[in-house]
């Protein structure tokens, strides 16, 4: 079964791909029926990457959090899962071409990557796993669909003078961009306080301390910092629009950097994660 693992990441890759390079076809040429197309590869793709959290879940007997590959996986199914519900919720088809990059970069790391199963480090057998891991999941896949619903809001905005143009007739209005921005990172936030007090009270437990400015760490408050920047400035100076986008964006750079960045340059007590 272990040789499956390849495969089904394989065919979940060229679903997002076909999403993406559809998704593009339709933006260009208004095409709803290549949209609505677009929107089946992902379902597609989505079914495959259940299926492979599944077989990953099977194989190794547990839940499938335990490393950088396993955590990848889920990071793509958050973002897809959290992609498809912003879409029926809002109508936002429009936005798969913004999503669909992201989705299609972490499945390229996923498939380069050692699929063998490790036995589990002692530090990982604690029930805080799966809340900790898990809260970083549902964080981060709200946090990506608000940065592309951010990158299409500050294109739509540099083309607002131009009605014509394609940006302004496929998306929706900057005022609805923003305000859909804004409420996942107010859903994505909660999660990554969970994220970072398990991670504290888990750090104890395993390593005799909570905080040790280990690099993940680190990265993982600066990025809570950049979206409790984002909803403290909202809430309190009224910032919105072209500057929340920003703040939107930077604060996922800081998410992919703490995953990626931090695993590959940074090693510390994390580095069993790469």
């Amino acid at each position: 079964m272990e040789q499956l693992q390849l495969p089904l990441l394989w065919f979940m890759l060229a679903a997002y791909v076909g999403a993406l390079v559809i998704y593009g076809f339709s933006f260009w040429s208004r095409n709803g029926k290549m949209r609505n197309l677009a929107t089946r590869f992902v379902y597609v793709g989505l079914a495959l990457t259940t299926a492979a959290l599944v077989l990953r879940a099977a194989l190794i007997g547990g839940l499938p959090l335990n490393n950088g590959f396993e955590f990848g996986l889920s990071f793509v199914f958050a973002v897809v899962v959290a992609y498809v519900i912003v879409e029926k919720k809002f109508n936002l088809s429009a936005v798969g071409l913004f999503v669909m990059p992201v989705v299609v970069v972490i499945a390229c790391w996923l498939v380069s990557v050692d699929l063998t199963i490790q036995p589990v480090m002692p530090a990982l057998r604690s029930y805080w796993l799966a809340v900790h891991v898990s809260a970083a999941v549902i964080a981060y896949g709200s946090f990506a669909i608000s940065f592309a619903v951010s990158v299409a809001y500050l294109l739509k905005e540099k083309k607002a003078v131009d009605l014509q143009s394609r940006l302004n007739q496929e998306l929706p209005a900057l005022k609805v961009l923003d305000e859909i921005s804004y409420k996942l990172i107010f859903i994505g936030l909660p999660f990554l306080t969970i994220m970072l007090v398990t991670g504290a009270v888990w750090a104890e437990y395993a390593w005799g301390a909570f905080w040790s400015w280990d690099p993940k760490e680190t990265w993982a408050l600066i990025t809570w910092l950049v979206y409790a920047a984002y909803l403290h400035t909202r809430f309190l100076k009224g910032f919105k629009g072209k500057r929340a986008a920003w703040l939107s964006v930077l604060g996922f750079i800081a998410v992919i950097f703490t995953f990626f960045g931090v695993s590959y340059l940074l090693p510390g007590m994390h580095s069993y994660l790469v």
